[in-house]
């Protein structure tokens, strides 16, 4: 059975997507923006990309607590930055603090030409649910 997850608490929708769907044990998070939860998405956002990477894996923290789970049950991200040569290093040392180092998950970074509400960065995820 498919289960489509929307969390109360976590950053309004900027696009018709689900936070998270789950289907046997595996849970895909939709990328998170660096929007705040309760804001509106024409808000401005945070500047910089460590401010957007903290608030980004916030939101992610928010989804999977939504749902019983936490980043500890990441298996991997997909990370979308749009200035990435300037930016990727702060992002990995931003990124990496919310991770213990022996328990990274498999990860792919991409630079892209925008993203939605001229944000920075944006994350997805997908979880394991433990058996």
């Amino acid at each position: 059975m498919t289960e489509f997850h929307n969390i109360s608490d976590a950053p309004t929708h900027v696009a018709p997507f689900s936070h998270a769907v789950e289907s046997d044990g595996w849970v895909i998070l939709t990328g998170q923006m660096p929007t705040k939860p309760g804001g509106a998405t024409t808000d401005p956002l945070d500047e910089g990309i460590e401010a957007q990477t903290r608030q980004v894996m916030a939101n992610l923290e928010t989804v999977l607590k939504g749902i019983g789970l936490g980043l500890g049950d990441v298996v991997q991200c997909r990370c979308f930055l749009t200035e990435f040569e300037r930016d990727y290093a702060v992002f990995n040392d931003t990124y990496k603090s919310f991770f213990p180092a022996d328990r990274l998950p498999a990860r792919t970074t991409v630079g892209v030409t925008a993203l939605a509400v001229g944000a920075l960065v944006e994350i997805d995820c997908i979880a394991r649910r433990p058996a």
